[in-house]
């Protein structure tokens, strides 16, 4: 298991990083100690959650999640043994996050978020916290192949009325790190105008630099891949993707419009981001792929995104032990020109169908 660089920081992250977004709705709390007990025991060194987690997201789950990787961390006394990234929600109407309100970027809001994550989790700082989605008013995941409407322009003055300036809530993550309740600062969805903006007011002097961005990368959607990459790559950001295997659309399970009983998409029916015109017939035809090289599509759609050069570390999930061994093993998977040459091949033909 390799360690990269995260960002410009000091840390050095494992090239699997431990997703946790089904601990304490797919997954009970021993269940998702079984599933660290195992990534820990095979070199992972980071683990990412949220606030928002479980998903689906719902009052009365929120927070589950932090509570179980907090119940490990402190049954195992591995605190310092542990990268921890967590992450605060954008903009949202729903109200459970901050005592029946909405909340925004702001500081009363995102000091109460670290706050109770911190609480949670069971420990005094986080190595890493990210902001889940922008507060713009953005496509969800901020790289759409098209677009019907940008954001309202910014005045002389600053962002939009209802907006937060990025200024501002950058001005909240530098507190953040002079009190020793985070180490860095990450973002996710986000745009590489937003990338942008956020290093620019840190090199003005307003906070903390941007070290990484979680958005999702995987066969179906390699957005990232078009303006972000040369901006990551350039000034030293590092990706960390989410949702390689598609939302599991990618392992084969759902191909011929199967829908296996308590899989995700029968249980929850949030899938749409990979039930796009002509999505199917493409998941198919990589899933058919992966089959011709002789590997199971999971082990083949992770195994493309950890080779991916601008992949820091890649965010897998799992609900069973067997799929998790089976994404870890991807590390070992030796990605040929050949495979790629197959993948660019069919990308050539359909671009990005579930961005």
């Amino acid at each position: 298991m390799h360690k990269r660089r995260l960002g410009r920081t000091d840390l050095l992250v494992t090239q699997i990083c431990l997703g946790s977004m089904t601990w304490g709705q797919q997954n009970t709390e021993a269940e998702g100690h079984a599933q660290m007990d195992l990534a820990f025991s095979r070199g992972v060194n980071f683990i990412d959650t949220a606030e928002l987690y479980p998903i689906p997201p719902k009052a009365e789950t929120q927070g589950r999640t932090e509570k179980i990787i907090g119940s490990w961390m402190k049954a195992k006394g591995n605190r310092d043994k542990v990268i921890l990234a967590s992450k605060v929600v954008g903009r949202t109407a729903n109200s459970w996050f901050r005592g029946d309100r909405p909340s925004q970027l702001v500081r009363a809001d995102i000091f109460d978020a670290v706050d109770k994550s911190l609480a949670k989790l069971g420990t005094d700082y986080l190595d890493l916290y990210q902001i889940h989605w922008p507060e713009r008013d953005i496509p969800w995941g901020a790289n759409p192949t098209r677009i019907g409407a940008v954001a309202r322009r910014a005045d002389a003055d600053g962002a939009p009325a209802n907006e937060t300036p990025i200024a501002e809530t950058l001005g909240v993550f530098d507190e953040l790190v002079k009190a020793g309740k985070i180490r860095h600062f990450g973002l996710s969805n986000e745009s590489s105008w937003g990338v942008m903006r956020f290093l620019a007011e840190a090199d003005n002097g307003v906070g903390p630099r941007v070290a990484s961005i979680q958005n999702a990368y995987n066969l179906v959607n390699r957005t990232f891949e078009v303006n972000l990459a040369e901006v990551c790559e350039r000034e030293q950001v590092s990706l960390l993707p989410y949702s390689p295997l598609a939302q599991g659309y990618l392992t084969g399970k759902y191909d011929h419009g199967a829908r296996p009983q308590g899989s995700r998409s029968q249980l929850f029916n949030r899938g749409q981001r990979y039930e796009t015109p002509n999505a199917a017939e493409v998941l198919l035809e990589y899933n058919e792929l992966a089959r011709s090289f002789g590997m199971e599509p999971a082990l083949f759609a992770n195994a493309y995104v950890s080779s991916r050069p601008f992949v820091t570390s890649n965010i897998i999930g799992a609900t069973t032990i067997p799929q998790l061994e089976m994404a870890l093993s991807s590390v070992d998977v030796v990605w040929t020109e050949e495979m790629q040459k197959a993948v660019d091949a069919i990308h050539q033909r359909v671009g990005n169908p579930c961005p």
